[in-house]
């Protein structure tokens, strides 16, 4: 069976496609797979030496000008060749520009297309991929509302997660930290390439937190930050494990008490599986997507929301502050995402494509 998976862009189209195909391996041992991908340098750190790439040129859909429609074109032509070549089975698009070309054509050949949707808000490829699609996946019930026209193609699978992202017992987590269990654990992190603005601010107002003594830091703070924090975080005292990328991020979220996060959907799915409770500042610039997802556990009252521009030390030193002297608190948060949690997958997105091809 051949399987051409088309993502990219972000760590946020490409994981979840990663954890698709680990899924589907584990069901199906005769598959030929294909990731096509651009060129940016997060891709290649992120899509493990195993798999077969190929790459296209390409810009969003939604930008309007001589350069993006030439490289539109190009991806186009590259995604033709590609398919032309590999002739799968079944083409699985992830959404963002990347996407769009591979989705596109193999639909004009009349191969088995399937769409997924990270976010609650549908981004432009997808809204546009959707009357070509056979099947359109969403990751949040809440989805429904943008593929109105075409609500008997939707099926409801969440956003697929590695098979190693289990629950593990905190104690267990905390060893693997070498953390204590006694202390308040603070997970911090701004996306797959971390933000400048969230390392800087929360380090900034780490002093400010009451009862700082009592606190343990998990930080991801992305290549750029590494090692300036880490000398930051010696000199404040505080326990802390600090990392660029952390892959078993499932003892992250065991060991944690408390994320202070953007709002991506891997992010906003992985929240919602462990329960627990955040801080969410959405990143400005991927507005109506990161908005519109911490709304969704932001209404419930798993999590507090802040707005990028409204991020500073004395705020989030307060909000942190507040939360770590409130068990009361952060439990009734921990409880309100069970509805989340009952609703959040209805059918596995591995078995939707191996019912495509029969």
């Amino acid at each position: 069976m051949k399987i051409l998976v088309a993502c990219g862009g972000t760590g946020g189209h490409i994981l979840p496609a990663l954890s698709f195909l680990e899924r589907l391996k584990s069901k199906r041992k005769d598959l030929d797979i294909l990731i096509v991908v651009t060129r940016r340098k997060i891709e290649e750190r992120i899509v493990p030496a195993g798999y077969r790439v190929a790459h296209i040129g390409v810009s969003p859909v939604n930008c309007v000008n001589i350069r993006a429609v030439v490289r539109l074109l190009t991806g186009t032509m590259q995604s033709a060749g590609i398919i032309l070549r590999f002739r799968p089975d079944v083409v699985v698009g992830f959404g963002s520009y990347a996407s769009f070309a591979p989705v596109l054509f193999a639909k004009m050949l009349g191969i088995k297309t399937i769409i997924h949707e990270q976010n609650v808000a549908a981004g432009a490829a997808n809204r546009l991929l959707a009357r070509f699609s056979d099947r359109i996946a969403v990751s949040f019930a809440a989805s429904r509302e943008w593929f109105k026209p075409y609500d008997k193609k939707i099926i409801l699978t969440g956003n697929p997660k590695s098979q190693n992202m289990a629950r593990v017992a905190r104690g267990e987590a905390l060893r693997f930290f070498g953390f204590s269990e006694d202390k308040f654990t603070i997970l911090v992190m701004g996306g797959s390439q971390g933000s400048e603005k969230i390392n800087r601010v929360f380090l900034e107002g780490l002093c400010g937190i009451r009862n700082k003594n009592n606190l343990q830091v998990i930080h991801l703070c992305g290549i750029k930050d590494l090692a300036a924090l880490s000398q930051r975080y010696k000199e404040t005292g505080v326990s802390f494990r600090l990392y660029e990328f952390l892959e078993p991020m499932h003892y992250a979220y065991s060991a944690a008490d408390l994320a202070i996060t953007r709002a991506g959907a891997t992010t906003i799915s992985e929240l919602i599986f462990f329960g627990l409770p955040a801080i969410i500042i959405p990143y400005p610039f991927a507005r109506r997507h990161q908005a519109a997802n911490a709304g969704l556990i932001t209404e419930n009252k798993a999590a507090i929301s802040i707005e990028d521009s409204a991020l500073n030390t004395c705020l989030l030193s307060d909000i942190i502050s507040d939360l770590c002297g409130n068990r009361g608190k952060l439990d009734a948060m921990r409880t309100a995402y069970k509805e989340l949690q009952n609703a959040s997958c209805q059918q596995d997105l591995s078995d939707a494509v191996l019912s495509l091809c029969g």
